[in-house]
């Protein structure tokens, strides 16, 4: 039994069955790619919600430093593409990292990986359709032509967010209301979510709230890549200069108005407030792996995948990095923290032209960012049909569009409909997750076969640094410097000590008879009301210093968990990061054992820290996505493995 689950392919049958066109389904894709084309596959996936929307938000939290977590999670993103592309040049098929799990861990291992990146892809499809959707009524609503008596054209506002959003911003409203603070001194998110919850149409108590523009833009991407490669291609690049051309505008006209007083401090909230950002920075790089699923549509994958990969994380690198200092240099970091970034600090030096043409250029950019997603995920499911462990109708290629057809279709249904339900930044920690989990796989992998003599290469191999002496002392110095420049925060991590809640998160957990004892309390706090004015605790509290909130806490007579952090509930989040540091020292042991390539390891490391920084929370979704797929491959996939039939033929 356990043979049987981790069977694996060689890399001389694989490239056999895609030399005759996988037997029964005798039709091939259609090679049309080049490096040119593959790049601009990379840029147009990159490119996206990153530099039009979470820039904004990591850059408020990490201020101009934010350009370091870039440069750091590019480097993750490069050592993970190293692998990619040696696997992609010994394998050049579709399928991505479940077929070079194939080749290196078996047939189990390689659904857990084409199971995750159905995650990846199609969660990470709906975060982009949200997020489009977001700018796409945003432009509508900025619409004004006077001749015709339009000014603005508003779609309302429960038919632009999904459900539970508008639900949890209702009852945090609720709750800051209750606690003081008036309607028009909430944040505009959660105003929003208000209206939209209160204003939606009810059948019963059921509040119809669902985001309708993120539909009609899955079912049009849908379409597109239904109709063909070339066609997706051609839509592609046209995007990727539209969005290009934009970006370069903005760093011309931007860099005139930077003051570089605003880069002072550089890094006003130390490592931590850089590192607050790391999911939302690396979701803004997963795409580039999107590209090795184009392996079979390439005319010369072996040399031509590695270098779009590169090329593509070398160029956003750069224009991230760019964008970020002069928007950081433009407006100070604390004003960022808004949805849309780059318009913003244009209004904000009242440019009112480059705003607009921003706002159309974001539209342009996140269909391409969801143009390549969604091709990607019925190619996945393609290399899984054709290995048995999903239906034959998922393999199914078109006879004129040359495309997955079938499984093109089902992933735009799949996509669809939870987008017009389903939280946005559940979807994006969700989809970082599964991709990292890729990421972490595909190093591991090349680390498996280096090694091994009778593994078929292709022509490119990750240059090999001997990481016995290396990785040891980076291990070292970490634990060194962790102890000596974070000695609080590394004793505070470890001997798990409580720690304060902040101020609105403890002001909205109260119940009612609670606030009102809190509101008591404030009034003989360390800093007095003015007579009159309406008592807004939230705000109170978060105008307290740090050591007058901590001294009001422990004087406070709410109970201590409302207060405090502390025990299971706090040890649970640092359970990810245990795992990490487990983990790091297995791989220092077979690094001094078995003399292991520095680039993988290196990529394994970091992208395996990234995936430990999104939390215990998603960590139990991805658990539970990956339970449900166990279930799914020993129900069908394991029964039907066109490998395990052989070998059973052949015994």
């Amino acid at each position: 039994m356990f043979e049987k689950l981790f069977r694996k392919k060689s890399i001389s049958k694989i490239l056999e069955d895609a030399a005759k066109g996988h037997g029964e389904h005798g039709d091939s894709l259609q090679k049309t790619l080049g490096v040119r084309d593959l790049t601009a596959f990379g840029i147009a996936a990159i490119i996206g919600a990153g530099i039009f929307s979470t820039i904004g938000k990591a850059s408020a939290d990490g201020g101009p430093a934010v350009i370091f977590l870039f440069i750091f999670t590019a480097i993750a993103c490069s050592f993970a593409a190293f692998a990619y592309a040696e696997f992609a040049s010994m394998v050049p098929v579709s399928g991505s990292a479940y077929t070079y799990s194939y080749v290196a861990f078996g047939e189990l291992v390689a659904w857990i990986i084409g199971w995750s990146l159905i995650m990846e892809y199609s969660i990470g499809n709906i975060t982009v359709a949200i997020s489009w959707s977001d700018y796409f009524t945003g432009l509508l609503s900025s619409i004004n032509i006077p001749a015709l008596g339009i000014k603005g054209i508003h779609v309302p506002d429960w038919a632009t967010m999904d459900y539970l959003s508008a639900y949890n911003g209702h009852k945090h409203a609720e709750a800051l209301i209750n606690a003081g603070k008036s309607f028009a001194n909430l944040d505009e998110a959660t105003k929003l979510a208000n209206n939209a919850w209160i204003t939606a149409p009810k059948i019963g108590n059921f509040h119809i709230v669902a985001d309708i523009p993120a539909l009609g833009i899955i079912i049009l991407i849908t379409w597109l890549i239904y109709r063909g490669m070339k066609e997706s291609k051609n839509a592609s690049n046209a995007m990727v200069v539209v969005k290009l051309a934009v970006i370069l505008l903005v760093l011309a006209v931007g860099v005139f108005y930077v003051d570089t007083a605003n880069w002072d401090p550089f890094a006003p909230n130390g490592i931590s407030g850089v590192l607050k950002g790391v999911s939302a920075v690396f979701f803004a790089y997963i795409g580039f792996d999107a590209i090795s699923t184009t392996a079979e549509e390439c005319k010369n994958p072996q040399r031509d995948l590695p270098r779009g990969m590169m090329w593509a994380i070398i160029i956003c690198t750069i224009l991230y990095v760019a964008i970020a200092l002069v928007l950081t240099g433009i407006v100070n970091y604390s004003l960022l923290a808004v949805g849309d970034p780059l318009a913003f600090v244009f209004d904000h030096i009242n440019l009112k032209l480059m705003s607009g043409i921003i706002a159309v250029s974001a539209v342009f950019a996140m269909a391409s960012v969801l143009l390549v997603f969604q091709m990607g995920q019925p190619r996945i499911w393609m290399s899984m049909s054709r290995d048995g462990l999903l239906p034959k109708s998922f393999s199914k290629i078109h006879p004129v569009y040359k495309t997955p057809s079938f499984a093109t279709i089902v992933v735009g249904f799949v996509v669809a409909i939870p987008s017009l339900f389903m939280n946005l930044t559940i979807v994006t920690d969700l989809c970082s997750i599964g991709t990292l989990f890729a990421f972490v796989l595909v190093c591991a992998g090349v680390l498996v076969l280096q090694n091994k003599p009778n593994i078929q290469r292709g022509k490119f191999k990750t240059p090999y640094v001997n990481s016995k002496y290396i990785i040891p002392v980076v291990l070292i110095g970490a634990l060194v410097f962790g102890f000596t420049a974070f000695k609080k925060e590394t004793n505070a991590f470890i001997f798990n000590t409580p720690r304060i809640y902040e101020p609105v998160h403890f002001i909205t957990s109260l119940s009612g008879t609670e606030l009102e004892s809190v509101k008591e309390e404030i009034k003989n706090g360390p800093v007095k009301i003015t007579p009159g004015k309406t008592l807004d605790a939230a705000a109170y509290l978060s105008a307290l210093s740090e050591s007058q909130y901590q001294q009001f806490i422990d004087q406070s007579a709410v109970s201590m968990e409302k207060k405090y952090e502390e025990g299971w509930a706090l040890f649970k989040h640092k359970i990810p990061m245990w795992i990490f540091f487990t983990i790091c020292l297995v791989i220092t042991y077979f690094c001094i054992t078995k003399n292991l390539s520095l680039i993988p390891v290196l990529g394994l490391m970091s992208c395996l820290y990234m995936m430990c920084e999104l939390g215990i929370s998603n960590w139990i979704g991805f658990g539970i996505w990956l339970a449900v797929g166990l279930v799914v491959y020993f129900l069908y996939g394991y029964r039907h493995s066109k490998l395990g039939k052989e070998s059973q033929a052949i015994s």
